[in-house]
């Protein structure tokens, strides 16, 4: 028998005839063997071992075969073990029954070991199938998500990356010119940043963006708000359905989350430590005004921002 078929096998009867010849058939093929006599110590047994395939005899007294599978399958832990029914009822409601409670297949008594063996196999060989199919499907949902996060987010700041907000500003843009409803933007630039890398190198730089994109996840808490990184230590924040006052907030909120990190800054011109100069716009979209033009209005108001001086906010909503 391929190696690869073979597997584990848990035996449910109360007959211990029964179990002695349908063990001494397995293991002859290869099989590794576990018993039980009742329904009970089965599903003990299943819960401490799981086994790849269950013979289950139908006729056993107090947990019958029926009410065994029933509870098997009920737990999310073991319903998905295949298991095949050993029983000397002929009657086709019975076994009607047993596939109704989950059973995959029926061995009527007397057996015959080529029978059983061959079933047993078949059964295996469909439940392994099935298995890796399904890490196939995990790992391939894994991988797509590996392959999302390579082209929506940025692999330093671990935020959305520039690829990302264009194409979810634009999708915010067309949808709130539908609602009529506004869309606000952040722009904000790490102050005297090139002087901070200068003084202190590229590495020091790197844990610099690292906190202030943490720092900007925790002042943006909606879920539709983006963060993203729109170009070396400059950050841009998408606030869907915000005005001006709430856009305002935001960045309130973002300024003293960074002022909280505490980094210090012995090159900047404004503080100690490192601050942020933001540029806010919010406005209803329409079609006679593109996202380009949006964009700019909050890089505008960004530049105003460092030439007021730094580490403060500026306004401009056209």
């Amino acid at each position: 028998m391929n190696a690869q078929i073979t597997g584990l096998i848990l035996i449910v009867d109360d007959n211990p005839t029964n179990l002695s010849v349908l063990s001494h058939t397995l293991k002859s093929a290869g099989f590794k063997i576990r018993v039980a006599m009742d329904g009970e110590s089965a599903i003990e047994l299943v819960e401490c071992e799981s086994p790849d395939l269950i013979l289950l005899d139908v006729q056993m007294e107090a947990l019958d075969g029926f009410e065994t599978c029933s509870r098997l399958k009920a737990n999310s832990a073991t319903q998905e073990i295949p298991v095949i029914f050993i029983t000397a009822l002929s009657n086709p409601q019975d076994k009607i029954k047993g596939f109704a409670v989950g059973a995959v297949d029926y061995i009527t008594k007397p057996f015959y070991a080529a029978e059983v063996i061959a079933r047993v196999t078949v059964h295996l060989q469909l439940s392994f199938l099935t298995r890796k199919v399904s890490e196939q499907a995990i790992a391939l949902q894994k991988a797509n998500q590996e392959l999302q996060n390579l082209v929506h987010i940025d692999s330093l700041t671990q935020v959305a990356n520039r690829r990302q907000f264009d194409t979810y500003f634009d999708q915010e843009w067309r949808r709130l010119a539908r609602e009529q409803a506004p869309l606000a933007l952040i722009l904000c630039d790490v102050d005297y940043f090139k002087k901070y890398n200068d003084c202190l190198g590229h590495i020091a730089g790197d844990i610099c963006l690292q906190q202030i994109a943490k720092a900007l996840m925790r002042a943006v808490t909606r879920p539709a708000d983006l963060v993203a990184r729109y170009g070396g230590e400059e950050f841009g924040i998408i606030l869907p359905n915000t005005n001006t006052e709430g856009a305002i907030r935001v960045a309130e909120r973002i300024q003293a989350e960074v002022e909280q990190l505490q980094i210090l800054h012995s090159q900047s011109e404004v503080s100690a430590y490192v601050t942020m100069s933001l540029g806010i716009s919010s406005q209803i979209p329409h079609q006679e005004i593109s996202t380009e033009k949006a964009i700019a209005a909050a890089d505008r108001a960004l530049y105003r921002a460092k030439q007021q001086g730094r580490n403060t906010y500026c306004i401009c909503n056209q």
